[in-house]
């Protein structure tokens, strides 16, 4: 080979080999731009995530004589249920008697909420008397002293099993936060039942209770994990964020805590 031609074909491998490490580092740039994209992506889909909440949205307790006790009952996503108690003697500061229509005219304790589920009780009972429903509130409020009458009455009827299937023991009830609400209809004869889901009110009430903030605590495929029976007429106030992402997701609350990220 000439002199000529070996040079050019040095030539040639040298411009090979740069344009080979240009496309190289063209690549590597890619990559790096990508993983970057990426990175940026993730933090985007971790900001929109909608299972990422306030720490302080979730239960805080200790274990008092045994029991594992919440310490922020206050908070108006308080996972209350046969795992998680109430502090002995708790009773909101804020009870106050939503503007509603009632099954009973006297006022006593279970005619109460906390104000923010009070005011969203009045919205969703607007909302629905506009839509031609005719919803009555039935029992909100219920202190300790009133849960452990009304669980040990049941349970002389029938058994503490049985009673332990529908209804809260002391300190373990919903209605003692003052969040959650009993609601049926003149077409349901004004009956805490499961009947109530067959009504248009309790149809209505299931499509749009989200919209204000609450929801079915109890719902009919969730026995297993809450531990109660189906209950359609138990309203509970989680405020509409959380209500939201529950309903779209059809869980219940122990698992809208369970699959949960902490901010």
């Amino acid at each position: 080979m000439t002199l000529l031609g070996t040079t050019a074909l040095l030539l040639l491998s040298a411009c090979q080999e740069t344009q080979e490490n240009r496309q190289t580092d063209h690549s590597a740039e890619e990559e790096n731009t990508n993983g970057e994209n990426t990175e940026e992506n993730n933090t985007e889909e971790d900001d929109d995530d909608p299972w990422v909440i306030e720490e302080e949205r979730f239960n805080e307790t200790e274990t008092v004589d045994g029991v594992e006790t919440i310490q922020n009952p206050d908070n108006v996503q308080v996972l209350v249920n046969h795992d998680y108690a109430l502090p002995e003697g708790y009773e909101p500061d804020d009870l106050t008697a939503p503007d509603v229509t009632f099954s009973f005219d006297e006022d006593v304790e279970k005619r109460y909420l906390r104000e923010p589920a009070a005011d969203a009780l009045e919205n969703l009972f607007d909302d629905a008397e506009e839509d031609g429903h005719a919803l009555f509130a039935v029992s909100g409020y219920r202190s300790y002293e009133r849960q452990d009458a009304v669980f040990t009455n049941a349970a002389a009827e029938s058994s503490e099993e049985e009673a332990n299937e529908t209804i809260a023991t002391p300190g373990n009830s919903e209605h003692q936060t003052g969040l959650a609400m009993d609601i049926s209809s003149e077409s349901n004869n004004f009956e805490l039942s499961t009947s109530f889901a067959e009504t248009k009110e309790g149809e209505w009430v299931a499509e749009h209770a989200h919209e204000h903030g609450f929801i079915i605590r109890y719902p009919k495929d969730g026995e297993e994990i809450t531990e109660i029976s189906y209950e359609p007429w138990h309203l509970r106030y989680v405020g509409e964020e959380a209500a939201e992402i529950i309903y779209e997701h059809d869980i219940t609350l122990e698992e809208f805590f369970e699959h949960a990220g902490k901010i």
